[in-house]
């Protein structure tokens, strides 16, 4: 990821760091059906969240059948669409971080409000990665057309408001362009829900509690990518990459970027100015939750913002 502006305010409460200690936080794998359980896709409207996070496979689209959609359209129109990006993030840290964290803020984002989730796109605008191996991009042009397609798709079925959770900073340029262009193809097109179209894009890594989050626990080590913040999240995700871990030299300060062999020269590593070494699994229960709680109310906020109002 990369830094950017904050799109969603929050609020932290009080966190004490303590190292390598995991801390009791929900998370996108908890809270299973129990066997012949009957899954509620018929929340009473967008914005009434449920009281308790939901099962996992409740708010997962790809487990829902056709008919299960059609009657959760009933009484929601909204879903949310996991972003991420397939790249290096320097020596130590998962080629699939961003897609990793996006999916894992989405699916507690939709657990604690009851929109479904859809596959994670985890292909991105990564052209400037190009220059180390295991990074897989798509050109500007390409994820345009994809998420202009995934969004046409979904507001052919009476979805309303689509709420992109992103994780790269690369990607937020050309998401823009994609909605756009998507609201300008639902009236060619002639969808009925072409007036009432609204997308939204919530980067979770700048959300305002987030970045207090990080920079309370790193300072200016957080760095502006390969950050500990999202390596620390991958940790709590998939324990094993903890074991990849070591301490690095110092990265190259952030700065100018104009392709991937330039990337690549001024960054050798691929870190800019982080020190992942910093990040501790628990740290990564801490920053899903800070996520997930400020991404509910900018979701709420969203849903509650009617066309015309």
């Amino acid at each position: 990821m990369a830094a950017a502006s904050a799109v969603v305010a929050g609020s932290l409460g009080s966190l004490a760091p303590s190292r390598g200690a995991r801390v009791s936080t929900p998370s996108p794998m908890a809270a299973p059906a129990a066997p012949g359980h009957t899954l509620d896709l018929e929340p009473a409207a967008c914005g009434s969240f449920p009281a308790q996070p939901l099962p996992l496979e409740a708010i997962r689209l790809q487990l829902r059948t056709w008919p299960e959609v059609e009657r959760y359209l009933h009484s929601c129109k909204a879903v949310i669409v996991p972003l991420g990006s397939t790249e290096q993030h320097g020596p130590t840290g998962a080629i699939g971080t961003d897609a990793l964290t996006a999916e894992a803020v989405a699916l507690e984002l939709g657990r604690r409000s009851g929109v479904l989730v859809t596959p994670a796109q985890a292909f991105g605008m990564a052209e400037h990665h190009l220059g180390f191996p295991g990074t897989v991009s798509l050109q500007p042009a390409t994820l345009l057309a994809v998420l202009h397609d995934v969004v046409l798709s979904l507001a052919r079925h009476g979805f309303e408001r689509i709420y992109v959770v992103n994780g790269h900073g690369g990607n937020i340029a050309t998401s823009r362009a994609a909605f756009a262009q998507a609201y300008g193809t639902a009236a060619t097109r002639g969808l009925p829900v072409a007036g009432d179209l609204r997308c939204r894009l919530a980067n979770w890594f700048t959300a305002a509690p987030v970045m207090r989050l990080a920079r309370e626990l790193y300072g200016d080590r957080e760095g502006h990518h390969a950050t500990p913040s999202e390596i620390a999240l991958t940790l709590h995700l998939e324990p094993s990459l903890v074991a990849a871990q070591r301490p690095l030299p110092e990265a190259a300060p952030a700065g100018p970027i104009h392709g991937p062999e330039d990337f690549r020269r001024r960054h050798p590593d691929g870190r800019m100015g982080s020190d992942p070494y910093l990040a501790q699994p628990d740290h990564g229960a801490r920053f899903l939750d800070c996520a997930a709680s400020a991404l509910v109310e900018d979701l709420r906020d969203f849903l509650a913002d009617a066309p015309g109002a």
